[in-house]
């Protein structure tokens, strides 16, 4: 019975060691993944690309979560599946914001959030006009197709 004690001790204080540990570790994996991101900023738009001779929204997320072995589905809509839906409120850096654009019935474009003020998200993304770059929640144009926001590195 005491052993039994002593080894649920050392179980319980192990999991909040480790649970500190992978919240210290996810932040690291959040940093990596918006700088590797930003990186790309001025990369051109490509439709199916996923490279640095130009990315399609989904593919330059798809390439930044692989950079930290992250698996992804390739396309918005299949990553809007994965994860957890979070409320716009509670949105934080590295979460990915998804649209529905041009009057979509389904999500059909993706970024990845780099800031988060009161009532705006910032988030870099790849446009068919203007390739990789960072937009705001603010601009009329996303604030019309905002979808949802998932939440994959908890």
């Amino acid at each position: 019975m005491l052993l039994a004690l002593i080894f649920t001790s050392c179980k319980s204080s192990s999991a909040a060691v480790s649970k500190s540990e992978s919240k210290r570790e996810n932040k690291y994996i959040v940093k990596n993944l918006i700088e590797k991101a930003t990186d790309n900023i001025g990369v051109r738009y490509k439709a199916g690309g996923t490279t640095k001779s130009g990315f399609d929204c989904s593919g330059l997320v798809f390439t930044t979560f692989e950079s930290e072995n992250i698996k992804l589905p390739r396309s918005s809509y299949e990553q809007s599946k994965i994860g957890k839906i979070i409320r716009f409120d509670a949105a934080e850096k590295g979460d990915l914001i998804f649209f529905k654009t041009n009057k979509s019935k389904q999500i059909n474009h993706v970024g990845l959030i780099t800031e988060v003020n009161s009532n705006e998200i910032k988030f870099v993304h790849s446009s068919t006009s203007k390739g990789v770059i960072i937009s705001s929640t603010k601009e009329p144009y996303y604030q019309n197709s905002f979808a949802q926001i998932n939440r994959i590195i908890d």
